[in-house]
């Protein structure tokens, strides 16, 4: 394994002036290096039989310590730190993500019908029809139907989107032993509550009698749900729900007549389905009819008209919520929503890395969220993104876009340091432990990519906590850091010949 005590200079651009950046070129102390050699055999020895990559660097994207920084090594969920900038970049941190009703046709006043044709177009909105979490919802669009006076709808439901099919499926590029899982469900513009379901339970009246649905999410999914289970003694749960061909759930199984409420969850494996079921069950609440819905009325020659629309929070609230719970759907969603399609983000999104590292890129991801292990990246690529994505007019303050210590998929760095001197993403695989991010010190910021490819990860986690602890003990908050030193690098941290393209 190659190891690098190294102080090279990498390619790194100023787009803006220099503001606040130390007149010293930033360092590791003697008594740090020491200890992270001392760090990095004990690691060895925990995790022997994985590979190691590691890059510690400057905002300047100066290498302080590295251990094989070109190996090309599998990301795991830190790709989705590519992704929120390369999201960013196209579509701004206040972009919305819409979801609509467009109409073609006018309104009967008097008796409330909608005479024409309507559709809803799909953004890919992974904030839409979610319980528990903030968000947009089908109801809204309802009652803004109904505000308008329409009180009856005709036809088939018909779905559009702006980025092609109005469709979800299970991307070809993630292994199949994660289909079905919650974590990995069909991805496309037709997602509800992040396209999977939620039941809760509770016991028959009695012995033999069936268990009791108290509440479904998103609305609507009970009509889908057949009850083959059945009411016994004791308090013990065994549940469960078997995936339908017609896009439906069966609970079968055994809940006790003493137990609590149980709750199942599943991924929706056919969204379109769902989604018809969760319409239906809004525009009821929302006091609208919706009849023939096999028969289309006679298409409209009047040009279209957004009859409802609801939006996602801004971007930069999404974006912060994809990191801290590591939302595969959500990743994948919006790398979608940038690109404009459904099967080119993932070269747009490394041809984006590409662009902001410059010629010591290696990367090559095929999906956004990073769940495939198919995607490749060198950790010096990572750092270099790090240190230069934040240099971009307008995302200096990208860096509090992942999760601070103790919060989310951070919470293993709860101890060790104060809370907000680090922010970072995690990624983690069968056999991968990977952890990237900032570092606030009082000298700077550093950036941190650690990539572990092999059987040991849990070992492979507690070392990255570890390093950051060590490195973070005496840090000071990062957005106070950021605050001291962003605006661009020093001389001794530029090369003469850097060049960033501003991505907009």
């Amino acid at each position: 394994m190659r190891r690098r005590l190294s102080e090279t200079l990498v390619v790194i651009a100023l787009v803006g002036p220099l503001t606040g950046d130390t007149a010293v070129a930033q360092e590791l102390t003697t008594v740090e290096r020491a200890q992270v050699e001392d760090w990095f055999r004990r690691t060895t020895e925990r995790t022997d039989g994985g590979e190691w990559g590691i890059a510690v660097g400057t905002m300047g994207g100066r290498v302080l310590w590295s251990v094989n920084p070109e190996l090309e090594l599998i990301p795991a969920s830190t790709a989705k730190l590519f992704t929120v900038g390369f999201t960013r970049a196209r579509a701004g941190g206040g972009a919305r993500i819409s979801t609509r009703v467009i109409g073609r046709g006018k309104l009967d006043s008097a008796s409330g019908r909608w005479l024409g044709t309507w559709q809803l177009e799909l953004g890919g909105d992974p904030t839409l029809e979610r319980s528990g979490r903030a968000g947009p919802t089908l109801r809204e669009l309802a009652r803004q139907l109904h505000a308008r006076g329409i009180r009856q709808i005709e036809g088939p439901v018909a779905l559009t989107s702006r980025t092609g099919p109005a469709a979800s499926r299970y991307p070809a590029v993630w292994s199949a032993n994660f289909a079905g899982q919650l974590y990995a469900p069909p991805v496309g513009p037709v997602t509800l509550h992040e396209n999977t379901i939620s039941l809760t339970f509770r016991p028959g009246h009695d012995i033999g009698f069936p268990p009791t649905l108290v509440s479904a999410f998103p609305a609507g999914v009970q009509h889908l749900v057949r009850m083959n289970a059945t009411t016994v003694g004791g308090s013990r749960r065994r549940l469960r729900l078997t995936a339908d061909p017609d896009g439906g759930w069966t609970v079968t199984g055994t809940i006790g007549v003493g137990s609590r409420r149980a709750g199942l969850s599943a991924v929706a494996h056919d969204p379109v389905t769902v989604l018809g079921y969760s319409w239906a069950a809004a525009l009821e609440r929302a006091g609208i009819r919706w009849v023939n819905r096999t028969s289309a009325p006679p298409i409209a020659t009047v040009l279209p008209a957004v009859l409802a629309k609801v939006e996602s929070a801004p971007f930069d609230s999404v974006a912060v919520e994809i990191n801290r719970r590591s939302l595969n759907i959500g990743a994948e969603l919006v790398l979608q929503w940038a690109s404009a399609s459904q099967t080119s983000g993932p070269s747009l999104l490394t041809q984006h890395v590409r662009e902001v590292v410059g010629p010591r890129a290696q990367v090559r991801l095929v999906d956004g969220s990073g769940l495939s292990e198919l995607d490749r990246v060198s950790p010096l690529t990572q750092m270099l993104y790090l240190a230069r994505y934040p240099q971009l007019r307008g995302a200096e303050r990208f860096p509090l876009l992942l999760p601070a210590n103790g919060i989310g998929t951070l919470r293993g760095l709860r101890r060790g340091m104060a809370r907000g001197v680090a922010h970072a993403k995690t990624g983690t695989l069968d056999r991968v432990a990977t952890l990237a991010g900032y570092l606030g010190r009082t000298d700077g910021v550093l950036v941190i990519s650690l990539m572990y490819n092999g059987r040991r990860t849990h070992a492979a986690r507690a070392a990255e906590w570890e390093l950051f602890r060590l490195l973070g003990a005496e840090g000071v908050s990062l957005s106070g850091a950021l605050d001291t030193h962003m605006g661009g690098t020093s001389s001794q941290d530029e090369e003469p010949d850097g060049t960033a393209q501003l991505l907009r």
